[in-house]
């Protein structure tokens, strides 16, 4: 917000400095009314400058642009990644709080589809997109444990924290892992625990 508030800004400051009215005067309109088209004129004149390119440059096979948009393009890159690094902590915390004790084995199917069910306007190529996700996961040689911090973290993606939680709460008696597999062995698979109920 600063970065883009700041050129609207200067700008804003250069018209004042300058007495640039646009052919709009206080008699005839009103002060009010000239300290607004001043606003306006600063806003998106600021913000079509700040997104223009002067020329391009071929790059390989890619056309770069030159000019003040590359320039905010990456000031905004260097913000993203630093507040996606401070929400990647947070979000740690919420699915090691949301998915404790559950297992993947047994919430792999039910918790992303009840989830999805909560929600009424997931397009399918999400839905899609998360189902090859948890596919991916399942196929992963690591322990149950881990497996559903991912599962919970995908689902997260796509639904919010707060559905999560929800889902969790609502499935629980059924996607909690094992007594014995809490301590990070693997909860066992449906049809190996299909095969020890024979036994």
């Amino acid at each position: 917000m600063a970065v883009n508030g700041l050129p609207s800004a200067g700008a804003l400051l250069a018209i004042r400095t300058f007495g640039w009215t646009f052919g709009v005067t206080s008699q005839a309109v009103g002060e009010a009314v000239v300290r607004v088209w001043e606003v306006l004129v600063a806003d998106f004149g600021a913000m079509a400058l700040f997104r223009s390119s002067l020329f391009t440059v071929r790059v390989g096979d890619q056309d770069v642009a030159v000019g003040p948009h590359r320039v905010l393009q990456i000031i905004l890159g260097v913000l993203d990644r630093a507040i996606d690094r401070r929400r990647g902590e947070e979000r740690s915390g919420a699915v090691v709080r949301i998915m404790e004790e559950v297992s993947f084995a047994k919430a792999q199917t039910a918790l992303p589809t009840y989830c999805l069910k909560l929600l009424q306007n997931v397009p399918s190529e999400e839905q899609e997109e998360l189902g090859n996700k948890v596919s991916d996961i399942e196929e992963l040689d690591l322990d149950d444990r881990i497996k559903a911090l991912m599962l919970g973290l995908a689902v997260m993606n796509v639904a919010g924290e707060e559905v999560l939680k929800a889902g969790v709460e609502a499935l629980r008696p059924q996607i909690a892992a094992a007594p014995e597999c809490r301590d990070g062995a693997e909860d066992p698979s449906p049809s190996e625990r299909a095969a020890g109920e024979q036994v």
